[in-house]
């Protein structure tokens, strides 16, 4: 019996300290020509480990509430440990009271170069720079954790962006591309610093009130869910004036434009001339999808 209760307060114990991702990571070297090599199939495997094996937050997450995600690591060059690549990053959530999930974070990080050697321990420091690989990883961890809490709560990603802000601050002595303002616009830099200012303040107001008024309440009332979804859209008109063609809504909709033209392609009916207006005006580079909305 005693035996017993130890194995059940050991399985407690693992539950209660369940990991936030389920994520997917993939190492394609197809670029290099050498994709067979064995250490690109070791990289992906303990890229895989450290992610969702790693404890990032000091929550308890149950498996259903896990962030489902996917890592595209695509190698174009190496030479010893010194790596060139591309990371596409997603990751979703589940919409209450159905079984379809949402897109919530869609970004293509192009400048990521590392070091790498086969086997090396992957170990994550948040107060400390330890590699270029652990860095950029750790950094879009973060802003999956936190735009999937804004989703869910009000401001409620604020210890995660500024943890990534912290991520973004002592990676900039490893001297990769991504971490400094001279990095450009659409930069890993930029993206953090976009979210966490003033100008782009009713950026993380959408994302709660697009979710949780909109996409949550339409297993229950598709129509005033579809409503609040577009009430909320019409708020990036704040942003847009004040900065046209914005990186972050450029970011918003890489994630939810696909989504956006499937909600107000179907019943039921709801005034859409000025949300196809605004569109047009806010995420010019989907114009296409924009136009399909006829319902």
């Amino acid at each position: 019996m005693r035996n017993i209760l130890v194995v059940l307060i050991i399985c407690l114990g693992l539950k209660g300290f369940s990991q936030e991702l389920n994520c997917n990571v993939v190492v394609n070297a197809e670029q290099t020509g050498n994709e067979n090599f064995p250490i690109f199939k070791t990289l992906e495997k303990q890229l895989n480990e450290f992610i969702n094996n790693t404890k990032w937050t000091n929550k308890t997450f149950k498996d259903q509430e896990r962030i489902n995600c996917n890592m595209f690591l695509n190698v174009t060059n190496y030479s010893g440990e010194s790596f060139q690549a591309t990371l596409q990053v997603q990751s979703s959530r589940p919409i209450y009271g159905s079984s379809f999930s949402t897109p919530i974070y869609n970004f293509n990080d192009k400048d990521f170069n590392f070091r790498y050697l086969e086997f090396q321990n992957l170990i994550y420091n948040p107060s400390q720079f330890e590699s270029n690989l652990i860095s950029v990883i750790a950094f879009h961890v973060n802003m999956m954790l936190a735009l999937d809490a804004d989703s869910f709560q009000e401001n409620g990603g604020d210890a995660y962006y500024k943890q990534a802000q912290i991520i973004t601050n002592y990676s900039q002595q490893g001297n990769f591309k991504g971490w400094k303002l001279e990095d450009g616009l659409q930069s890993r830099f930029s993206l953090i610093d976009n979210v966490l200012s003033p100008t782009f303040k009713e950026f993380r107001d959408v994302m709660y009130t697009y979710h949780r008024n909109g996409l949550d309440i339409m297993s229950d009332d598709v129509k005033a869910g579809k409503v609040a979804i577009s009430k909320s859209l019409e708020k990036f008109q704040a942003i847009n004036r004040r900065r046209p063609n914005s990186f972050l809504l450029r970011i918003f909709f890489d994630a939810k434009a696909e989504e956006v033209e499937q909600i107000f392609s179907d019943g039921p009916n709801v005034n859409i001339a000025s949300l196809k207006e605004t569109l047009q005006k806010i995420a010019p580079m989907h114009s296409s999808k924009w136009q399909n909305i006829k319902y």
